[in-house]
């Protein structure tokens, strides 16, 4: 695991990692179970992520179970209003306080040993441990994780790093939080795609293979007028909308992607929020979630299927990239700067990252 903590030969190689002289990450870093635990610990525990809209928690005893990082957390609204976060781990041994996402509950029972806590994680009582010599339930708390509302959306994390408020810096000039907050939740898709959680990203960074790999989307967003621009912790790629479909206003696309494993796809109408979930070295499953305006709603039926597809697409190019990268004869090849930037950006934080972690 020491060896991920320094920088690498490709790394390394343009001291100024600037997106003239730019290359991509070394493939070592998507290969093996060592990048993945370290992936975990140092760069998915500490970002702040979308784990749910905000209406899934609305009233006492709503909750929600999620991974970060694999570590299985909880999210729950307690009698006066206040979202808690928890890890979805009893403090006895380690058994979940909930299985599956619920509504109303009074109190989280481990379903394990039975042992119940209160909606702000402090143990209340403990079956069969009268004859433990000192047991004291006022002395035992769930472990917390940190959690924020932003935009009607709830996001978390589990390991310290910068705020979600300097994450999120310039993003209210670009759309604003309330009208976001405006939208209904419809419905929410899983997909699962063979390959590292990285590649994911990398794919969804840059519209360099919308030509090659997505004819259907090239004919509603413009790739001429493709353009990305780049924050701290985010970027944006944003193109005109050419032609209203079933599934597509007319308008503008602005495609967020906050480091280091959220997208918001804010459209006319509608958003969709994407979390890239690391399952294994070479595999990883997305987490989509579909918000409509009023009177937007019925573009659903129309919004799945497109998105089948695109996701059909996607996922045969990056199950290829991933036996690319994991064969030993890949060499890290050029960025274009004109259509790449929005990855430059985002290796040069994992890059940071892996320097910053010894």
């Amino acid at each position: 695991m020491d060896d991920l903590c320094a920088p690498t030969a490709a790394d390394t190689a343009d001291p100024s990692r600037s997106l003239e002289q730019a290359r991509a990450l070394d493939p070592e870093r998507y290969v093996g179970s060592d990048a993945l635990a370290f992936d975990q610990r140092e760069i998915l525990s500490r970002g702040w992520q979308v784990v749910a809209p905000a209406s899934a928690l609305s009233g006492p005893g709503d909750h929600i179970v999620r991974e970060i990082g694999g570590v299985p957390i909880l999210l729950v609204r307690n009698a006066a209003g206040r979202l808690n976060g928890f890890l979805n781990i009893c403090r006895h041994r380690a058994g979940p306080l909930a299985l599956c996402d619920g509504k109303g509950a009074k109190r989280l029972r481990c379903a394990y040993h039975g042992w119940a806590y209160d909606l702000d994680g402090q143990l209340r009582t403990a079956p069969e441990m009268q004859s433990a010599d000192g047991f004291d339930v006022s002395g035992i708390a769930l472990e917390r994780i940190e959690v924020e509302v932003w935009g009607g959306m709830v996001f978390a994390r589990i390991r310290s790093g910068p705020s979600l408020d300097e994450v999120m810096t310039g993003m209210d000039g670009m759309v604003d939080p309330a009208s976001l907050a405006a939208l209904s939740h419809h419905h929410a898709r899983t997909y699962d795609v063979a390959c590292n959680w990285k590649i994911y990203v990398d794919n969804y960074l840059e519209g360099y293979h919308l030509p090659f790999v997505h004819p259907d989307l090239t004919q509603i967003v413009s790739y001429p007028d493709y353009k990305t621009e780049l924050a701290r912790f985010w970027s944006l790629q944003r193109s005109p909308i050419d032609a209203e479909t079933d599934a597509y206003a007319a308008g503008e696309a602005l495609y967020f992607f906050i480091y280091p494993n959220t997208m918001l796809n804010i459209l006319p109408g509608r958003m969709q929020t994407n979390r890239v979930v690391a399952n294994g070295p070479d595999a990883c499953h997305v987490e989509f979630d579909f918000y409509y305006a009023p009177g937007e709603a019925d573009r659903a039926e129309a919004d799945d299927a497109f998105s089948d597809r695109v996701q059909d697409e996607d996922r045969m190019i990056c199950e290829h990239v991933q036996k690319g990268l994991a064969s030993g004869a890949y060499q890290p090849g050029r960025l274009s700067p004109d259509q790449e930037a929005g990855v430059w950006h985002w290796h040069n934080l994992l890059r940071d990252a892996y320097a910053a972690c010894g």
